[in-house]
């Protein structure tokens, strides 16, 4: 059975706390996914260098393609890591834009893990105050359990076995997550409604 991941992270600097993050949490639940027998295939969207044809979008309604080809890496993805810094106790600006621009539905069902990096551990309530709430609105399934990382977590190695230990805890709860929802279907929320109305003027006609 193939399992595929897609890492949303959302870092604007090189190199970025925040796609170390992503990388750990996409190694620990690759690790956690095969030893149930999955074969893993992750795809990597970083939102930076996407920041212009996002903003375009907002503005025209219409993605340029790389970013119609990153909604398509999310949507025909069976679960999400989704990663962002953390300003002020929320998420990013970029990061924010791009779940906006994202087609409708995109997200529904689909199993998210969330994970943040900020500097200092006062930030560390932007997953339940900030990242849980989207997600939700947007009927994703939300993994129980997130990863914040504060500057300290990538440095001494007390601290960085303490995150492996919250990555590896967290990457657990999110595999069986994943491997309990099962393949993702991709939804097509204009289809859908295109549809919907097909058979109700079908139904009127009759």
């Amino acid at each position: 059975m193939t399992t595929k991941i897609t890492i949303i992270t959302g870092g604007l600097r090189e190199p970025s706390s925040t796609r170390m993050l992503a990388n750990r949490l996409e190694a620990a639940v690759r690790t956690q996914l095969t030893a149930a027998g999955s074969t893993v295939e992750s795809s990597f969207v970083e939102l930076r260098p996407l920041g212009h044809a996002i903003i375009d979008a907002m503005f025209s309604g219409f993605p340029a393609a790389p970013l119609e080809e990153a909604f398509g890496t999310v949507a025909d993805a069976d679960g999400v890591i989704a990663v962002t810094p953390a300003f002020n106790a929320s998420f990013s600006g970029l990061f924010k834009s791009f779940f906006d621009v994202l087609p409708e539905e995109t997200l529904s069902d689909m199993p998210v893990l969330m994970g943040a990096t900020g500097g200092t551990e006062r930030h560390s309530l932007v997953l339940e105050h900030a990242l849980r709430p989207m997600f939700s609105y947007l009927h994703a399934i939300v993994s129980s359990r997130g990863v914040y990382a504060a500057t300290d977590d990538f440095g001494s190695q007390s601290d960085g076995a303490v995150l492996r230990d919250r990555i590896n805890a967290a990457a657990a709860d999110y595999a069986r997550l994943v491997r309990g929802c099962g393949p993702h279907r991709r939804r097509d929320a204009f289809g859908e409604g295109a549809a919907a109305m097909e058979q109700l003027l079908g139904r009127d006609q009759s």
